[in-house]
């Protein structure tokens, strides 16, 4: 299907492009990935595509890209079937939600690893400072010091963590590696033994951070070392190989992760939106232990939220039946639909994956 590699721009520990990698693994997509030195990449990428985040693809025909959930989308609809999305419709809704959950809800406590701990924090800053900022004339210690500081006052301190909410997030990180090992420990992936849209969207999360870093890392092979065998598999497994056939139905042990987006991630969605709504630039979010008093609005979210609406309104309506019902199960139904009508730009983010409006969080613009 695609013959000549595609490039792929991004840091060896990014979240997002690890993400990426490992899409065009599975799908068997040839792709180079290149480190473009900084502040000058940053300038073409916007020039490029609207916006600078990791990662951008430039296609083999000279077509900047950005946005990986919409680029897998553009890259799926080049194939016959998206093997990727089961074409059980529950199995498929349950795939676009944890995909965005992963996105979205997870980042900030994987940089929080990253960042809050000094052996994540020099790892990290050590690292970028070598990748991105190598010809950028400053000593290197001030590289690691920009790095950090950059990074904790966009993503970690700058974004709702405190000492008082640390534990209650590291709780939190805690249950999904326990939850995770108990379905990784019965099967290969999520929906058995076939990687689907749901395993390429948790793998942001954990391939290139929870994975990598020192903490988190030390955390999952003590108490989750499946987690392990599975990013193994989703690295080292070609859809072209195998038969596509997923397990029936909504297997017990999602329950959990299904649960936490209707308590926890569908309600955060939903404060976002009042934030923008309001023009604020922060908002409180509290959902049992968890309390952010200054989370970051972001315009983004609000269209990721609208787009999860838009995945159901596709289905027919006996579909959208069953649906609804798994929904309504696992209190996710009525965060979905509590904003019918979502304050988004005109068009926003209609030219994607060639050109965004918004980046994932209005911060280090």
């Amino acid at each position: 299907m695609f013959k000549d590699p595609v490039t792929l721009y991004g840091s060896s520990i990014s979240y997002f492009t690890g993400k990426m990698e490992n899409y065009f693994k599975i799908r068997d997509i040839p792709y180079k990935r290149i480190v473009s030195p900084y502040p000058s990449f940053e300038k073409k990428m916007k020039k490029m595509v609207g916006i600078h985040q990791m990662p951008a693809v430039v296609l083999p025909d000279g077509r900047w890209m950005t946005d990986t959930t919409m680029m897998i989308q553009w890259f799926e609809s080049k194939f016959e079937n998206s093997a990727i999305v089961p074409a059980d419709s529950t199995q498929a809704f349950i795939c676009y939600l944890l995909e965005d959950w992963a996105d979205e809800w997870w980042w900030r406590p994987a940089m929080h690893y990253r960042w809050h701990y000094k052996e994540g924090a020099e790892f990290a800053s050590n690292h970028l400072a070598k990748e991105l900022l190598g010809s950028f004339p400053a000593p290197h210690f001030l590289k690691k010091i920009f790095l950090t500081r950059r990074q904790r006052n966009g993503y970690t301190v700058g974004d709702g963590i405190s000492r008082n909410n640390i534990d209650a997030i590291e709780k939190n990180v805690k249950n999904l590696f326990g939850n995770l090992e108990e379905i990784f420990s019965k099967r290969t992936f999520v929906f058995g033994e076939t990687p689907s849209l749901a395993d390429i969207g948790l793998s942001g999360p954990f391939y290139r951070h929870f994975a990598l870093d020192p903490v988190p890392l030390s955390i999952i092979k003590n108490e989750a070392p499946s987690i392990l065998n599975w990013l193994d598999s989703l690295q080292n497994t070609k859809l072209s190989n195998l038969e596509h056939n997923f397990i029936k139905g909504i297997p017990d042990d999602l329950d959990p992760l299904i649960e936490e987006i209707g308590k926890v991630y569908l309600p955060y969605l939903c404060k976002n939106v009042n934030a923008v709504h309001n023009g604020k630039k922060y908002f409180e979010f509290k959902s049992g232990k968890l309390h952010f008093h200054k989370a970051r609005f972001s315009q983004y979210r609000v269209w990721s939220l609208k787009e999860l609406q838009n995945k159901f309104h596709s289905f027919s309506k006996e579909d959208q039946n069953n649906i609804e019902q798994m929904l309504r199960k696992f209190d996710c139904w009525k965060p979905l639909w509590m904003h019918k009508e979502l304050p988004l730009d005109s068009k926003q983010e209609a030219k994607l994956p060639f050109w965004a409006d918004r980046k994932m969080i209005g911060v280090n613009e």
